[in-house]
């Protein structure tokens, strides 16, 4: 009998294997979790199944993990591998007690309690076939389909329907050496572990499916009969001299412009087919600080994600890794610019929502998105939104609108009690399909409607796009934020309900620039952005291979041994497997002569790669500007060097978004870093080592155009000390244009009129315009940014200001 129950088990994995695809999360469990493959392990799963444990088998050989049907031997006990917190549910009766599941809870916190040395990992392991959310008000669908606790009946028809989209998650290791040194071992402490458990499972499952959704005529008229719109409609019946029949009619209709139809299956087509496009564009996606996310979900966090925008793949990349991370994708708040047939519908179905350029002072469309935004945060869907309002034309980020930011953080003040958290996003690519586009516009040429042309147009370029990169920053809970600023906001506005606080602008402002800071605190470093940012540096864009290859392992050492911070990723590998992905992508070519090889950038991606170089200048800006000095001073110290910083850093920040936590720590290191290299050694100055001067002037040369632009601004200021902002950029302006034909400056951004508000915007906060009594510091900075460029490229300038004063 027991050959024939083997037998019978064994055919019906083989037909489950057939049926089912599993997805994993994390993709790497020993990665992303605290598990030690050298302590014990048990799984905990929720319900007793045999069709999960089938699954989690062939999982757990996949990653190397102890399979659940093999015993854990300990202590010379034999001890079952998987702990169910439940029996698996009869089709008729009641559910089998679970007591013999919390008798072994409590065994082996008394296996811990008579042995110090054990320690035993549980690790929760949740299993979904199939991630329906449910409508508000489902029924049948929901009980046979998505049912939580199914019998084995129903259990087979979402293995028939749903196989393809399993997802086995697995969470944190909790320690047993922990529990029982802490709580102890009774019957007591069992069942506690057991509750928690569930509950943990029960977030799990919320994190992965998401709230149940509304129907759309129900939120409709949810919104219709909120205070905010029927106050909203009585005043436009009062402004506009209409109906209210006409002015409801009008909410109705921007309702309807504005709300995302969520659809799950939807969602689950768009995975098939864009795990295929992914497949034929990119070599892989690359993702980082996905666990933290999860947890924040887990924890009960509302999470608006806040990437930045290089790319109309933007939306599409984001969700389709959350999806794949175990996470729901998000209600997307899209430029009604996307909202044509065929991509508008489907964006609306996949989760988008519109939103309109401008409200222009339009009251009653304001009072129905905000509401509308305030239900998505009620209800617990996550939500996604670009703080640049646009896609970066550069490559670099963009000054952030605060409207979305704005309004988010009024509906905390409004009362919404779960901590709304916003997520950094940075998204990189090797290969942006745009960024042709993006160079016409910035030369001129007006901004193509988008249109269906437009994506057939995309399609057909498809190509080899080299790889992807999604990071997550660090997050920034709305709630704290706002503690840390306003300590006593929550009076405040409990007191005058209505009114606008004086100092919401300011932190409004603030909390978008830490945004825009964090998301650059997240960069991917990747092959097509390094061999950019070293190639466009030399002077023909090309060098010899191996000097080519010295110049990416310096960089790779610089970034890897003296991290950005935390969470900034960088590429795998050396240089010379750097220049071959370069190749393979044909962003360079290569050419031979008698002496070997000479790489260089292929004619027609010389403006795109400054795109990409862009992405991560403010990686590499400091040491850049440290190689400057060095090699532009001959006697310099540690001190001497870090006030020529502290002069520039300021701009730095305001026009790449940094925020070193210790600039002078991040200095120090990064000297300490060139001496390991070789570059340079220190006695009472530093001296350069002069067989590798080479390498040091390359990395100099990234800085170079930030330095002529901040000698332009202070040569401007010494020679017109009460110069007006708008005359200060409009000046600085016209000299980047001469200083650009003269000396061939292709950058885009170099001609950025906006770059330059940016900058004269950061002068007037640090009080050098309009106040002469900063005119000595002034020239200060004037004489360093002078001494860090090149002899032409100075005389050009200084002459410049000269005609013009």
């Amino acid at each position: 009998m027991a050959k024939q129950d083997s037998f019978l088990m064994t055919v019906l994995r083989w037909l489950q294997r057939k049926l089912v695809h599993t997805i994993v999360v994390p993709t790497d469990p020993f990665a992303d979790l605290n598990l030690d493959p050298n302590k014990p392990l048990i799984y905990v799963m929720k319900t007793e199944s045999f069709s999960d444990m089938a699954a989690l088998s062939d999982v757990t050989a996949k990653f190397g993990l102890p399979s659940p049907y093999d015993e854990l031997k300990c202590q010379g006990q034999s001890l079952p591998r998987v702990v169910c917190l439940s029996r698996a549910k009869p089709m008729i009766g009641q559910r089998p007690s679970s007591e013999a599941f919390l008798d072994e809870f409590k065994t082996l916190l008394e296996m811990h309690q008579a042995n110090p040395e054990l320690e035993i990992q549980l690790v929760p392991v949740s299993l979904f076939w199939g991630r329906t959310p449910g409508k508000e008000d489902d029924t049948m669908k929901a009980a046979v389909l998505e049912r939580e606790d199914p019998t084995w009946l129903r259990k087979f028809f979402m293995i028939l329907f749903l196989g393809r989209h399993n997802f086995v998650q697995f969470s944190n290791a909790v320690s047993l050496r922990y529990m029982a040194d802490e709580h102890g071992s009774d019957e007591r402490i069992a069942h506690k572990l057991a509750r928690v458990a569930r509950v943990h499972f029960s977030r799990q499952r919320k994190v992965m499916t998401g709230p149940s959704l509304p129907r759309r005529q129900n939120l409709l008229h949810g919104l219709l009969n909120s205070d905010s719109v029927q106050r909203a409609i009585e005043e436009e019946v009062q402004s506009k001299k209409i109906t209210p029949a006409e002015a409801k009619a009008k909410a109705v209709e921007y309702i309807d412009e504005i709300a995302a139809d969520y659809s799950d299956n939807l969602v689950r087509i768009a995975e098939r087919m864009l795990t295929w496009l992914w497949n034929k564009l990119y070599k892989g996606i690359n993702v980082k600080g996905a666990e933290h996310v999860r947890q924040l979900h887990h924890d009960g966090h509302e999470i608006v994600y806040v990437p930045c925008h290089r790319s109309h793949m933007d939306y599409l990349l984001l969700s389709y890794i959350l999806y794949f991370q175990g996470m729901v994708p998000p209600h997307i708040a899209a430029g009604i610019n996307l909202n044509f047939w065929p991509a508008g519908p489907m964006f609306r179905r996949g989760g988008a929502f519109f939103i309109r350029r401008s409200f222009n002072g339009n009251k009653l469309y304001t009072a129905v998105f905000r509401e509308y935004l305030d239900q998505l945060f009620t209800k617990g869907y996550s939500v996604e939104y670009f703080t640049e309002g646009g896609r970066s034309r550069t490559g670099r980020l963009l000054s952030p609108k605060t409207g979305m930011l704005a309004m988010t953080l009024n509906s905390v003040l409004r009362g919404i009690e779960r901590p709304i958290t916003l997520v950094p996003v940075y998204l990189g690519y090797d290969h942006v399909m745009e960024v042709a586009t993006y160079h016409k516009e910035l030369s001129g040429k007006k901004k193509q409607k988008e249109s269906l042309w437009q994506v057939f147009g995309a399609l057909r370029k498809l190509g080899n796009f080299g790889q992807g990169y999604v990071n997550f920053g660090e997050p920034i809970t709305i709630q704290s934020y706002l503690n840390e600023k306003v300590g006593d906001w929550r009076e405040q506005i409990a007191q005058n309900p209505n009114a606008k606080p004086s100092w919401l602008t300011p932190v409004v402002n603030g909390l978008a620039n830490k945004v825009m800071t964090h998301i650059n605190d997240a960069a991917a470093a990747s092959s097509v952005t390094l061999t950019s940012m070293v190639l466009l540096a030399s002077e023909q864009n090309a060098l010899e291979r191996r000097q080519l290859s010295r110049q990416l392992d310096l960089y790779l050492n610089l970034l890897n041994k003296v991290p950005y911070t935390g969470y900034t990723s960088v590429v795998d590998g050396d240089g010379d497997s750097l220049i071959e992905q370069g190749l393979e992508l044909k962003k360079l070519v290569r050419e031979e002569d008698a002496l070997g090889e000479i790489i260089s950038i292929e004619p027609l991606q010389l403006l795109a790669m400054s795109y990409y170089r862009n992405n991560i200048l403010h990686l590499l800006i400091v040491p850049s500007l440290l190689s400057s000095i060095l090699t532009q001073h001959e006697l310099v110290d540690r001190q001497t060097i870090k006030q020529i910083c502290h002069a520039f850093y300021p701009l730095l920040q305001a026009e790449l978004f940094m925020d070193l936590a210790d600039l002078d720590r991040y200095i120090d290191s990064v000297l300490d870093r060139f001496i390991a290299e070789g570059l340079i050694s220190e006695d009472d100055a530093f001296e350069i080592n002069a067989s590798k001067i080479d390498q040091l002037l390359l990395l100099a040369a990234v800085v170079d155009e930030s330095m002529q632009r901040y000698a332009m601004l202070f040569n401007l200021l010494v020679a017109k000390p009460d110069i007006e902002r708008s005359d200060l950029e409009s000046e600085s302006h016209q000299l980047a244009q001469r200083l650009g034909n003269i000396h061939g400056i292709t950058a885009p951004e170099f001609y950025d009129k906006k770059l330059y508000g940016c900058l004269s915007s950061k002068l007037k906060e640090l009080g050098y315009l309009d106040d002469e009594s900063h005119l000595t510091e002034v020239t200060r900075i004037r004489d360093y940014a002078n001494g860090l460029l090149r002899t032409s490229v100075r005389q050009t300038i200084v002459q410049s200001v000269a005609q013009v004063h």
